[in-house]
């Protein structure tokens, strides 16, 4: 199996945690998203232990809420030690009614309105990473108007590129996150941050890519950063107390992806640096990171029951399957592989080939295309694994479909998490 948490029971089924999905299907209908939390909690206590080990007891991973926000995820990453980065209000909000407390997380957004600056300094969250001149200069007005004082990190990019996916490659000069260092207008960027009066800059936040395996990116980033920190230093009067190096390492969506050591590969970004502070007269900061796809992904697991079996003779083979695009959109978006077994069939040879299509109205509408599964029959669980991450959190109603449930494996019990919408919910806001 891709994860150590899955396995086949007696009954030839997939289970998760110990839980059989097709026993879940049964119960809570399909598509469903089901969650491992002893997995989750797994990924926290790694990139915690790591973090503490090798930046200090300071430093700290930030859950990306953009991976998966709903209230039940916010206790089990605060039990964990982890703070959370958020980019909308909108996550803002879920996170203050799960009881996450607003001076742990820290306010991304390229292009953050008044009315959410205002939001997010009136709801008291602890830093705001700083995209622009333009929210620069709306947030020292608002924070001037509340009377806060408040900590913010600046958002750079280092024109670095990671050889990830092109749509998930955030570190380029040209990008429109951040104000980039190699042109010269991180500087006034610098500048104008240190003049305001109502605001407090603790240091840089960069964010070169996702899904990375190795830690090169990670080293250079922090060797330009360094770098680039004492350059202000000397030149403006800036203290690095704090620097944010981005997102967490890749995840293993199928068998081709490699397995990684998260805990050495913070060890040698720590080590590099370390001595990048050092050969620069620099003080270590506080070190955030930034992993969401690496906390839930593999924790997650997506569930379907099988429609249509049908065979375009010299083609392909088709499975129909009662979701699709409406709550994983990553294969339409990116051709994203996926590892997906016939959960019903588990213990048989995965002998049938075929391409997964889900039920939309869209030629694109695809979860997988020649990946191989036990012969299905219609009403067979069909398992998309690796799934926990940038499903449930971007999912949508198109073709006015209701969103899945989601439900919670613990010590292999169930538990719902998520309501599966109703169509009373989709005609609600509508007038």
């Amino acid at each position: 199996m891709l994860y150590d948490n899955l396995s086949i029971n007696e009954k030839g089924h997939l289970t998760i945690g110990g839980a059989d999905v097709a026993d879940l299907a049964a119960e809570y209908g399909t598509p469903l998203y089901v969650l491992d939390e002893d997995v989750v909690r797994r990924n926290c206590r790694t990139y915690v232990k790591a973090m503490h080990e090798n930046f200090g007891p300071d430093a700290a991973p930030l859950y990306a809420s953009k991976a998966l926000s709903f209230k039940g995820i916010y206790p089990i990453v605060e039990s964990e030690g982890m703070c959370v980065d958020v980019v909308s209000p909108g996550e803002i909000y879920t996170a203050l009614a799960a009881g996450f407390p607003a001076a742990k997380m820290f306010f991304h957004g390229t292009n953050k309105t008044d009315e959410d600056i205002e939001y997010g300094v009136k709801s008291g969250v602890g830093y705001f990473v700083v995209d622009n001149l333009n929210e620069l200069e709306v947030l020292d007005r608002v924070c001037g108007e509340c009377g806060v004082v408040q900590k913010v990190l600046l958002r750079l990019t280092c024109g670095l590129d990671p050889h990830t996916l092109e749509a998930i490659n955030t570190g380029r000069v040209d990008s429109q996150f951040g104000v980039p260092i190699d042109t010269g207008q991180a500087d006034d960027f610098v500048r104008a941050a240190l003049a305001c009066e109502n605001i407090q800059v603790d240091g840089f936040h960069s964010h070169v890519g996702s899904q990375i395996f190795e830690s090169d990116s990670f080293i250079r980033q922090a060797e330009i950063l360094t770098s680039y920190a004492a350059k202000m230093r000397d030149e403006a009067g800036l203290v690095l107390k704090a620097l944010n190096i981005g997102g967490g390492f890749g995840v293993r969506y199928t068998e081709a992806d490699p397995a990684i050591d998260i805990a050495a590969r913070i060890e040698e970004v720590a080590n590099h640096m370390k001595a990048a502070c050092r050969e620069h007269g620099l003080d270590l900061p506080t070190v955030y990171m930034e992993p969401g796809r690496s906390i839930v992904a593999d924790a997650g697991v997506t569930l379907y029951r099988t429609g249509g079996i049908k065979e375009v003779k010299g083609y392909r083979n088709y499975v129909t399957v009662d979701g699709g695009m409406t709550d994983n959109p990553r294969y339409a978006l990116y051709k994203s592989a996926y590892t997906v077994i016939n959960a019903s069939k588990a213990g048989e040879p995965a002998n049938f080939e075929c391409t997964i299509a889900g039920r939309c109205c869209e030629s694109g509408d695809r979860i997988a295309e020649g990946i191989r599964i036990a012969e299905p029959a219609r009403g067979d669980v069909i398992a998309v694994l690796s799934t926990g991450a940038y499903n449930y959190s971007m999912a949508s109603n198109y073709n006015r479909i209701p969103r899945p449930a989601m439900v919670i494996i613990k010590e292999g019990s169930a538990s719902l998490a998520v309501r599966r919408e109703s169509f009373e919910d989709l005609i609600k806001n509508e007038l």
